[in-house]
């Protein structure tokens, strides 16, 4: 059987759990069934991860970004759209919502057979303004009216979908995430790690890992910082992390007068090692698809607190596997920590639980490329189930008869 062109489309590959994601999918597949490619951004802190696999052919645009730009993403679509008409591509796999809407947009116009995108978190959200939240919904319904398959992290994302009449329900594939399990089995390495960090064994250790944006919220971080300081004179914080908001995140570091309270590590790839030293981990984001570090540190057996945002409850369970609270609800993002803090059984019971959850099946890596490879297969059998939509069809019919 000859083998299946299968490209890939992320907006850049930069230190995100989508990213490593799609990273980990690629490494796993059947280089005997696959022709793999990857375009992405020029540039990215996973580049050299990407170079390495084998298999993979990787394009690197000059013009393909995240910030909207209408020259670079028209230049963008017009080069993705060559890319899959020079390689034969049979199946386009978008990961990112930009790179979800120029990489369908091209395939559809290339009328490649199996067009599937991957959410990872919608476009549109509660923090938008009005305007920019309707553009992107409506950008992501034309979309999806020629996707073969809305690949989703979480039936949160699924349900957010539907609900916003994107796609119809025949169009969603639950496909979790996984994780190499025994990647984070290092808790003997703890007070190793702990000490390279400038930590001793009396600190107990509040740590988060995220991009710097306004989607994760490090701002709150550091304000939980500040306020649990005052309950315990021996807790230290650590944030791994960059992005756009570091020099504000700097500055109230020193404003709140927390230095040498607050490690900023920067980006870091020994993550497993780093969740190991922790005591409690915490995530502030405002909105979510589904964060693979809350599996991390599950897997890592760290308690944690969480936002109760997207697809997080779907693997924590308030009160047993860790604690959720609202959106910047610092106020009980304080208490739960606090209450973490000083209670070592609970800590225990939440670690013990979590590491149950995340071993089941369903958040393993394995399954998580079996199910993709099965999905590609499934749809390459049946052309009736991946060709492009009546929409784009009918589209494509009224230009050639103009």
């Amino acid at each position: 059987m000859p083998k299946t062109n299968l490209l890939y489309i992320i907006t850049k590959l930069e230190l995100g759990g989508a990213q490593k994601q799609l990273l980990s999918l690629i490494k796993g597949l059947d280089k005997q069934a696959y022709n793999i490619f990857l375009f992405t951004a020029e540039d990215g802190l996973l580049i050299k991860e990407a170079l390495a696999l084998d298999g993979l052919t990787l394009k690197r645009s000059r013009f393909l970004e995240r910030k909207i730009n209408p020259l670079k993403d028209l230049l963008a679509l017009i080069e993705i759209y060559g890319f899959i008409k020079k390689n034969r591509i049979q199946i386009v796999h978008t990961h990112s919502s930009k790179a979800g809407i120029l990489g369908r947009l091209a395939a559809g116009l290339a009328k490649t057979k199996i067009i599937i995108h991957t959410v990872h978190g919608w476009s549109f959200h509660d923090y938008q303004s009005l305007i920019a939240s309707r553009f992107y919904l409506f950008l992501e319904k034309i979309c999806a009216s020629f996707t073969s398959k809305i690949i989703v992290v979480s039936s949160w994302d699924k349900d957010k979908g539907l609900k916003n009449s994107v796609g119809r329900e025949d169009q969603y594939v639950l496909i979790r995430y996984g994780i190499d399990y025994t990647d984070f089995q290092n808790r003997e390495k703890r007070d190793a790690v702990r000490k390279s960090l400038g930590f001793n064994d009396a600190d107990l250790i509040v740590g988060m890992v995220a991009c710097f944006k306004p989607q994760k919220s490090p701002l709150d971080f550091i304000k939980l910082a500040f306020a649990v300081r005052k309950d315990f004179s021996n807790a230290k914080f650590i944030l791994v992390g960059d992005g756009v908001l570091f020099k504000k995140v700097r500055c109230l570091i020193k404003k709140l007068h927390l230095e040498g309270r607050v490690i900023l590590a920067g980006w870091r790839r020994d993550i497993p090692s780093i969740l190991s030293c922790l005591d409690v981990f915490v995530l502030t984001s405002l909105w979510e698809g589904f964060p693979i570090v809350v599996l991390e540190a599950m897997a890592s057996g760290v308690p944690l607190v969480a936002t109760d945002t997207g697809g997080v409850g779907e693997v924590v369970v308030d009160g047993k596997t860790g604690y959720l609270v609202k959106a910047r609800d610092l106020g009980s993002l304080q208490n739960q920590v606090v209450k973490l803090l000083r209670d070592n059984q609970k800590r225990d019971e939440f670690a013990k639980l979590s590491r149950v959850v995340v071993s089941a099946k369903k958040f393993l890596l394995n399954i998580m490329v079996k199910h993709t490879e099965e999905l590609y297969s499934n749809l390459a059998r049946h052309p009736a189930l991946s060709g492009i939509a009546p929409v784009l069809s009918r589209q494509t019919r009224r230009c050639e008869n103009a």
